[in-house]
């Protein structure tokens, strides 16, 4: 089992195929197996590597570094150490506020951004919800998860799919919650004007959880960003329907590396 022990914790990771470099980041609680129908399609002409970020799945769980800051430094420790030449970042959720700020951070070493279902700004103008949520996974994290996750996923959404994530989520550390306290404060779009490197956003038309409106808004504020919906796709299209998304990010990079 591959890992690489970087900033006092050790990260799981994935390193498949060759070819132009692509790194994916999973959402919240989950781990890079949600991008397991992306990986044998993308590893045949690229070098696709999955990581599970501090806290998450396969990694370890340390009570320290559970910020958008900590799992940045992890990502630029990694792509140090794979020597990952100037990757393409496909994040989902909270993972495509991680790859939009090493995207700001570090521009020199990608050459490209794909959030996929980012929350961007939208958790910072309901701060009383995030409260509540933090509460409620306080006192009954199982209960609360449970009931929560069937919501990221469009209508008609296979359960075994729901329960998968539902039992990562719950296997994966409680220090993470961190990330649900500081979304109460993030909003990026002051910053993303500035942003130096190809940015093409994914969402799916039917996210419930983070608006379309919201990747409209962040692509507008974006100089030269694209933006693709996944039709009939929740907030896990890359899970939800896989072949169509599959479609949709090889269009996506393949603008991103143009403007690159």
């Amino acid at each position: 089992m591959p890992s690489l022990d970087v900033n006092d914790t050790t990260l799981h990771y994935e390193d498949e195929g060759s070819g132009p470099a692509l790194l994916f980041l999973h959402g919240w609680g989950t781990s890079g197996r949600v991008w397991d129908a992306q990986v044998p399609d993308f590893a045949r002409d690229h070098r696709v590597v999955t990581v599970d970020w501090r806290g998450c799945g396969r990694s370890a769980r340390p009570r320290w570094g559970n910020t958008t800051a900590g799992v940045v430094a992890d990502l630029v420790a990694l792509i140090d150490a794979l020597r990952l030449d100037r990757p393409v970042v496909v994040g989902s959720s909270i993972g495509g506020t991680f790859a939009t700020e090493l995207g700001l951070l570090r521009p020199e070493l990608t050459a490209g951004v794909v959030p996929v279902g980012a929350p961007g700004y939208w958790p910072s103008t309901r701060p009383q919800d995030q409260a509540g949520l933090l509460t409620r996974l306080r006192r009954d994290r199982v209960g609360t998860v449970t009931a929560w996750v069937p919501g990221w996923y469009a209508p008609g959404t296979a359960p075994a799919l729901i329960d998968r994530t539902v039992r990562q989520i719950l296997g994966s550390g409680v220090h993470i919650d961190e990330h649900q306290d500081a979304a109460r404060r993030y909003d990026p779009r002051p910053a993303l004007p500035g942003l130096r490197v190809p940015i093409h956003y994914v969402h799916g038309e039917l996210d419930a959880a983070i608006p379309l409106e919201v990747a409209r808004t962040c692509a507008a504020l974006t100089p030269g960003a694209g933006l693709s919906v996944v039709a009939g796709a929740g907030h896990m299209p890359h899970q939800e329907l896989p072949g169509r998304f599959n479609a949709v990010l090889r269009s996506a990079l393949a603008t991103v590396t143009a403007a690159a």
